[in-house]
């Protein structure tokens, strides 16, 4: 007799899935607040980290406000209370947030202590923004183009 292969239902069906949310549910009522606020920040670390390394093309464009407002959202702050903190103006912060004015270092290590995060991966988000940006223009691709070292030495 053979023996019957397994499908992806018999693994997967609704009410394997609606048994495995109700296990998840239950298991996070019994989480302290602490615990669940940890998990939200780990969340948005791990968004903050699979955003830098995703490679495709059509990825869809997080500014460094996305993510800090994800932060804020999960501790229930506005971003003026955090302009406040990082002692500046909020129409300050906003443009850094937002893309209208460069990152300086001062801001991300600010940044960086805030969400427990690497300072590098806020300039990451800056510099991937920037790059997506200038792909985005077709002209700009074929612009640079000219700068191939193959052009430089003749080959």
């Amino acid at each position: 007799m053979r023996a019957k292969e397994i499908q992806v239902e018999d693994i997967w069906n609704d009410k394997k899935k609606g048994d495995l949310k109700k296990a998840i549910l239950s298991h996070s009522a019994s989480q302290s607040k602490e615990r669940i606020l940890t998990n939200r920040l780990l969340s948005i670390q791990y968004k903050l980290e699979d955003y830098i390394q995703n490679e495709s093309e059509d990825t869809e464009v997080l500014k460094i406000l996305d993510f800090v407002k994800m932060y804020l959202k999960a501790l229930n702050l506005t971003k003026k209370e955090l302009a406040a903190y990082f002692e500046m103006r909020d129409s300050n912060l906003h443009k850094y947030l937002s893309g209208e004015r460069k990152l300086n270092a001062k801001l991300v290590l600010k940044l960086s202590t805030f969400s427990h995060t690497k300072p590098e991966q806020w300039y990451r988000v800056e510099v991937k923004n920037e790059l997506i940006e200038l792909n985005k223009e077709k002209e700009n691709v074929e612009y640079y183009k000219k700068y191939d070292y193959l052009n430089l030495v003749g080959l």
